[in-house]
């Protein structure tokens, strides 16, 4: 098992999005991908992908308009 972490911090929506998902196919089944995003709608847009994509999304804080995220596979 992996963790594999994604700076998105600056990227306007959809593009962390769009990180994650050009990132899955290198993922295997019990990696957590962890990423840092400071868009807007980061935390409704990631929680939307997960559930299109059936991953789990471990856990998204919000440090001070910074977001966290860990999303298991």
């Amino acid at each position: 098992m992996a963790t594999v972490t994604i700076d998105a911090l600056g990227l306007k929506c959809p593009q962390p999005i769009l990180k994650i998902a050009a990132k899955s196919p290198d993922m295997k089944p019990g990696d957590v991908l962890e990423i840092t995003a400071d868009c807007q709608t980061f935390e409704k847009d990631l929680r939307a992908w997960c559930d299109r994509m059936k991953k789990v999304l471990l856990w998204v804080r919000n440090e001070g308009g910074k977001y966290r995220a860990q999303i298991q596979f």
